[in-house]
């Protein structure tokens, strides 16, 4: 997809990718510059809400205790 910058350096986000990810009016979004490429990245309206569920199944406190194992280890 390809959009056109006018001289006040607006763009319009395609349809397709505002449906995608949910993007509406009033939306923020966050520009990552990296020095090579930029991205562009929507931010939820409430972050910790969109988050929720998203570590389901990853085994965290398992995860967890296996790190503080390790750390208490290398203190010793």
């Amino acid at each position: 997809m390809e959009t056109v910058v006018t001289r006040h350096g607006q763009t319009v986000i395609p349809a397709q990718i505002r449906k995608r990810y949910g993007i509406r009016e009033g939306d923020k979004l966050v520009w990552i510059d990296d020095g090579e490429t930029i991205r562009v990245v929507p931010v939820p309206a409430n972050p910790l809400k969109a988050l929720r569920g998203s570590g389901k199944g990853e085994n965290l406190l398992q995860t967890l205790l296996k790190e503080r194992q390790k750390e208490r280890l290398r203190e010793q």
